[in-house]
């Protein structure tokens, strides 16, 4: 799941893939603003001109500092909790690692056991995000949908990282407070609508400030990971086994980093780059998003349903009238049936589309709501799809996820602009990028500008030097986290195995490809990777 809260999905958040296919392109669509570690815990880094960090993420001394030690001794009590057949523990973990006695933070923890009998100890699972909750993916898809091969050989285990869901969570704006920005216009034509645009960031990031005070500079992936080495222990796994999607790239990817000589089986679906800053990433995204949009124009065109054109219209002539159709909801919003009364004007409408770009089992249902829209004046079908993407429910209560996705990305990298007036001058890289979504996806990156916490985080490559092989898995016409990014990670990696799967959507494990589902369960439950330059379809 990668997406940043704002009026728009920001770019970089990785969500979760789960229970069914359209769902799971849904709680897995994110706009991942994408983070890096805490410079604190990791050393100095240092960024290029063209937003590549140079310095490398350092890992942390093999041995357990000993104010520490009270939290890697503790015992986790299991008990049976809402899902059959799942185990619920809550563990502790120091609120700030540079100063253990200052407070704990409680973790939520969830376990299925291992159904074989001869297992590999424990397999750590993270759907994305930032803001995805682990559990919720282990207890809906993982737990129950992974291969039964790997449910045989693991206990599946996930934990919702600190200021996620179970986890101590971030808290903002309420559910009204989140319609009226959610519902903001991001592609502002004027200083007042600019002015609009800058109060409902700064009310959004003062909400959390007031409400989250506490936990707010202790949010970051770094801690996250270091959390993940506490839980390794109380497992009783001398190495950490592990599958993250998307922001959970970065996530294990962190911690390899951290602690390679602790890495046991690690994949990493739809892989962030941690070596770009912000401005970069968000860039990189936002072209990621017309790759997919690109992909979905070419098919929709071949459907006697499209509403944006017939055959032999051109992906850019598609892209046109899509961008008519929100300049005409900007001006007069759709009416949608909603019980609190919303419409959906250029901002949901922009997200019901991007939210359908994450799995192409999605653009049957984007189709029809298109459809609705242009040709019936009805928003039900948009809206729906940015209420999944946003995780709304019908009684207009919001999960936490857009709080705790701004929470980790604000710390995790310094903003990407100052302002709007730095962002007007990068538009046009934006635009270039994405005819349809640039200006959209820029100007939704100012969401960390007026964060009430200074950044303690920098880009910085990720070597892992020591590490058992990592199999880094890339997407070719992947939206949110393009397939350079893998490609990318996997050569920072010392021990990375890239693995390709030349289609379309959101990570590719457990979507639909024999070739990549039996390369990762092959190394899964062997160990041994996929070979060098695997490629499937």
């Amino acid at each position: 799941m990668l997406r940043a809260p704002g009026p728009r999905p920001t770019p970089t958040r990785a969500r979760t893939r789960a229970t069914a296919r359209v769902t799971a392109a849904l709680l897995a669509a994110a706009a991942l603003l994408v983070s890096a570690c805490s410079s604190g815990s990791s050393g100095s880094s240092s960024t290029s001109a063209g937003g590549t960090a140079e310095a490398a993420l350092a890992a942390l001394p093999p041995a357990t500092p000993s104010a520490l030690a009270p939290y890697y001794k503790q015992k986790l009590s299991w008990h049976s909790c809402g899902a059959p057949g799942f185990q619920c523990a809550t563990m502790k973990a120091p609120l700030d690692y540079a100063k253990p006695g200052s407070g704990d933070v409680k973790l939520a923890v969830s376990r299925k056991k291992a159904t074989g009998k001869d297992t590999l100890g424990s397999l750590l699972v993270n759907p994305g995000g930032p803001g995805g909750s682990a559990v919720a993916y282990l207890q809906q898809y993982a737990g129950i949908g992974y291969p039964a091969e790997v449910r045989a050989g693991y206990d599946m285990v996930a934990v919702d990282p600190r200021g996620v869901a179970r986890s101590e969570p971030v808290e903002c704006l309420d559910g009204h407070g989140m319609d009226t920005y959610t519902q903001t216009d991001v592609t502002p034509d004027d200083q007042k609508e600019t002015d609009a645009l800058v109060g409902a960031d700064r009310t959004f990031a003062e909400s959390c400030g007031a409400h989250s005070a506490r936990l707010l500079r202790h949010v970051s992936t770094v801690e996250a990971a270091r959390d993940m080495d506490i839980l390794r222990v109380l497992l009783g796994d001398k190495k950490l086994n592990y599958v993250g999607a998307s922001y959970g790239t970065f996530l294990g990817a962190t911690y390899a980093g951290l602690f390679p000589q602790r890495v046991g089986r690690m994949v990493l679906d739809g892989a962030m780059d941690p070596s770009l800053d912000a401005r970069r990433l968000n860039l990189g995204q936002t072209a990621g998003f017309e790759t997919a949009f690109q992909a979905f124009a070419k098919d929709c065109v071949r459907h006697s349903d499209c509403p944006l054109g017939g055959r032999g219209t051109t992906p850019a002539q598609v892209g046109d009238h899509l961008k008519a159709f929100f300049r005409k909801v900007d001006a007069h919003p759709l009416p949608a049936g909603d019980a609190g009364k919303r419409k959906v004007g250029e901002s949901l409408a922009t997200t019901g589309v991007i939210a359908a770009m994450y799995d192409q089992a999605a653009w049957e249902q984007l189709r029809e709501a298109l459809t609705s829209a242009m040709k019936d004046n009805d928003g039900a079908g948009l809206l729906a799809l940015s209420d999944s993407y946003y995780e709304r429910d019908a009684s207009g209560r919001y999960s936490n996820l857009m709080s705790a996705n701004a929470a980790v990305n604000c710390l995790d990298l310094p903003p990407a602009f100052t302002g709007p007036e730095q962002l007007k001058k990068a538009l046009p890289a934006f635009e270039k990028a994405s005819p349809v979504f640039g200006d959209s996806l820029a100007w939704a990156t100012l969401n960390c500008t007026y964060w009430p916490v200074r950044a303690t985080g920098e880009p910085h490559r990720i070597e892992a030097k020591g590490a058992a092989p990592i199999v880094v898995v890339g997407t070719t016409r992947d939206p949110a986290t393009p397939y350079p990014w893998a490609q990318s990670l996997a050569a920072q990696l010392s021990s990375g195995r890239l693995l390709t799967y030349v289609g379309d959507g959101h990570t590719a494990y457990g979507r639909g490809s024999a070739c990549i589902d039996s390369a990762i369960d092959t190394y899964l439950l062997h160990g041994t990777p996929p070979a060098r330059g695997k490629r499937c379809s």
